[in-house]
């Protein structure tokens, strides 16, 4: 059985998303990112110390987007993968936008509005942060005009992935009004079964 390592409040809801998607079997195997990731054990399986970790019979993957491609290529042909090469590449493109563009400043938002004690929040880093996100959340509005979806019309890995970064805008308190599209786009992909299930 496939058995993701890692907790839904941390990088490992992207997969727990994904895999609730396909609807597979799967183990969550409960791992905390403050000292349960620096084991022996669990350093065999991700020698970073990090989650998620995914373990597929014998194949082991570590970073959330690699999960997440590697998941839906295999298990989500004809529903969450794209079906033509084109579409994979733009498949890959918003995957590693996401974390490229939107997932630094979200963090720092998040961890200086909602996550760090609060004396040791620092208000200038989180408006920072929500200052470099207008860019990347105009691109995506832009991206998103004339269509449901950032493929076309339907849901695919791409929308997965880019949603589970930004799901922390909601947990930090950013409101996404000022960028219409992207803030519809986000409500249709929390809507969705799999997402709430995922989030526990």
């Amino acid at each position: 059985m496939i058995k993701l390592y890692g907790l839904p409040a941390s990088r490992a809801f992207r997969g727990l998303w994904m895999l609730e998607e396909l609807g597979v079997q799967y183990e969550n195997v409960p791992t905390h990112f403050i000292g349960e990731t620096r084991t022996a054990e669990f350093l065999k399986l991700n020698p970073n110390g990090h989650i998620p970790v995914l373990v597929d019979g014998e194949t082991v993957l570590w970073e959330s987007m690699a999960i997440n491609l590697y998941l839906a290529r295999k298990y989500g042909a004809g529903s969450l993968w794209p079906a033509t090469v084109p579409d994979e590449g733009r498949a890959f493109q918003w995957s590693f936008w996401a974390m490229t563009e939107t997932e630094g400043p979200l963090l720092a938002v998040l961890m200086n509005k909602r996550v760090l004690p609060k004396e040791q929040r620092d208000a200038n880093a989180a408006a920072a942060g929500e200052a470099k996100l207008a860019g990347p959340l105009g691109v995506l509005d832009g991206a998103l005009r004339g269509k449901s979806y950032l493929l076309g019309d339907t849901f695919s890995v791409a929308d997965l992935n880019v949603a589970a970064v930004l799901s922390w805008a909601s947990l930090a308190g950013i409101d996404l009004g000022k960028w219409p599209q992207a803030a519809a786009w986000m409500q249709r992909c929390a809507e969705r079964p799999a997402f709430k299930k995922a989030r526990g």
